[in-house]
């Protein structure tokens, strides 16, 4: 509502061309607010406003607007301006904007940077997707371990404003590999002794990742640790860059997205809802769409198959849709809660027989409660249903049981299988789980009923 009512302020300021007083607006705020404020604009008067700014704040605002705002300047501007644009940017931001545009407009920026800027980036973009190299940053201070407190202290005021960062310092020898890490509280702690050395002062083993680990398993270590940044190394151990906590909490939001996608039987989406096209949208969901309804069918043969044995008593069909709900509802309870478990690491797949445990027990609890209450309620839907024929009685709370417990063990084994096979556990999402569970209703109902009714 506030960059609402300061648009026509902000229009008349571009109106008149008063360059003092829009950059002092893009100055005078935090890039965030500003980029909140300027929501309303269009993307030619976002990019003159933008003009105003220095280079270096103007690059913080641009990385705080929407990606489809970003992505539309980079389309439409003067290709020059954007690309000095692009290279203020930091080199990982500077990668993941690159890779959202047309390969051939990404091809003609690149060739438009530095030649130092150029070679980073094409060095990143080699790293495969959804690694961490793809999502780290080379801006960052590398000091070399003879030096002294003192001259530590000025190469840190020399580079401090070319690095993204310096919660940490990396320490490296003359080959480039790490060699220990410190924080800058440490160095200024050590102002006493300026002469030693960071050989003496560094941690000699830090906690590193591999340029090749993936960016989940990163940001897991990240959050364990509760660490600031985490280095990155290579197969030699060579000093990459770092991965700051701003990254780690870009790549939990996207992977948090893309599990609560696959959960509901989606295909992740590479843009928001609203900027995806509908053909595309279409298809994300469509493709999942298909095996679940060809699933569905064979639900159907299987009643198609038993439809004798559940035609007598004509009150076992009132019951089939809350006997595959049952037991649908708790496969779904138990894949949700071991995909979430083995995404955040609290579960894995040595863990699997404890896993399978807890989850019988479940469904023998969750599925008495449910015979439970089924018992004196019964009987509304089918008076048939009543204490004079116990058979009757029994056959629906029976079922029930073994539908639940079938429920929570497949839930719980099939994300854990995926995970074995080296597969995203959150594939085997709950409608897939519901199809399976289904099919097992079916079989078990038929069954429990030729027990009970001969």
């Amino acid at each position: 509502m506030i960059n609402t009512l300061f648009l026509p302020e902000l229009r008349e300021m571009l109106e008149s061309g008063n360059s003092t007083e829009l950059r002092d607006f893009c100055e005078a705020l935090h890039p965030a607010a500003t980029a909140e404020f300027m929501e309303g604009l269009t993307v030619d008067e976002a990019w003159r406003v933008l003009q105003e700014a220095t280079r270096e704040t103007r690059s913080e605002i641009f990385s705080f607007f929407d990606e489809a705002r970003q992505i539309e300047i980079l389309e439409t501007q003067d290709r020059e301006q954007v690309a000095q644009l692009i290279e203020d940017l930091a080199p990982d931001d500077r990668v993941d904007v690159l890779n959202e545009i047309e390969p051939q407009l990404s091809e003609q920026l690149i060739k438009l940077l530095p030649s130092d800027d150029r070679r980073e980036t094409l060095r990143l973009q080699a790293y495969p997707e959804g690694t961490a190299g793809a999502v780290m940053t080379t801006e960052v201070i590398k000091l070399d371990e003879s030096l002294t407190i003192r001259h530590a202290l000025e190469q840190l005021q020399k580079q401090s404003n070319e690095v993204e960062t310096i919660y940490y310092l990396y320490v490296v020898d003359e080959l480039d590999h790490l060699r220990g890490v410190l924080s800058a509280r440490d160095l200024i702690s050590s102002l006493k002794s300026p002469e030693k050395t960071l050989r003496d002062l560094m941690e000699t083993e830090p906690l590193t990742v591999d340029v090749h680990d993936d960016q989940e398993e990163v940001a897991r270590k990240v959050a364990h640790y509760d660490l600031l940044a985490v280095p990155v190394v290579d197969d030699q151990h060579r000093f990459q860059g770092i991965i700051t906590h701003d990254d780690i909490i870009d790549v939990v939001r996207e992977e948090a997205t893309e599990d609560a996608h696959r959960i509901a039987g989606v295909e992740p989406l590479d843009a928001g809802y609203l900027q995806t096209r509908i053909s595309q949208l279409c298809w994300n969901r469509g493709v999942w769409l298909a095996p679940l309804f060809f699933a569905a069918m064979l639900t159907a043969k299987a009643m198609e198959r038993f439809d004798e044995r559940l035609s007598e008593p004509a009150w076992l069909w009132l019951f089939i849709p809350l006997v595959i709900s049952a037991g649908g509802n708790s496969g779904n309870q138990s894949a949700t809660l071991v995909i979430t478990a083995l995404t955040t690491g609290n579960v894995r797949i040595s863990d699997w027989l404890t896993v399978v445990r807890r989850e019988l027990l479940m469904g023998l609890l969750l599925g008495t409660l449910l015979a439970v209450v089924f018992l004196p309620t019964g009987w509304l839907v089918a008076p048939e249903l009543n204490a004079t024929n116990p058979m009757n009685l029994a056959v629906i709370p029976v079922t029930l049981l073994f539908v639940v417990c079938s429920g929570t063990i497949v839930g719980s084994i099939l994300p854990l299988l995926f995970q074995r096979l080296g597969q995203d556990p959150a594939l085997m999402s709950n409608p897939f789980v519901a199809g399976i569970v289904d099919i097992l209703g079916i079989l078990l109902y038929v069954m429990v009923a030729g027990w009970f009714l001969g």
